[in-house]
């Protein structure tokens, strides 16, 4: 199970919420809300901002965890992750200093 599918279990078992109605409060079907608690599945950055609204937990926390999971997925099989994490890094260090030298201008 992931970490972020277990955050929300627990957030949804604390208001002893039933599966079909979190999914019901938030939209989505309840075998894909299934699916991400178990970790089967990556929520949408969508899906994941329904569920911390719902819950009123602080949004960049929750998105943090969800985009770190995210990420560690879809690099979970390569050789090179760590390193490209690094670089990744250092682009979005990068991006980050054009952009604030463009709101500058």
């Amino acid at each position: 199970m992931s970490k972020f599918g277990d955050k929300i279990r627990a957030l949804r078992e604390s208001k002893s919420m039933l599966l079909r109605e979190l999914a019901s409060e938030i939209k989505i079907d309840q075998a894909l809300l299934s699916k991400i608690e178990r970790g089967e599945r990556i929520a949408t950055k969508k899906q994941a901002i329904s569920i911390a609204d719902f819950f009123k937990v602080n949004r960049e926390e929750f998105l943090s965890q969800w985009l770190g999971e995210k990420i560690a997925y879809e690099l979970k099989d390569e050789e090179l992750a760590s390193e490209a994490l690094k670089v990744a890094e250092e682009e979005i260090e990068y991006y980050k200093k054009i952009k604030k030298e463009a709101n500058h201008v």
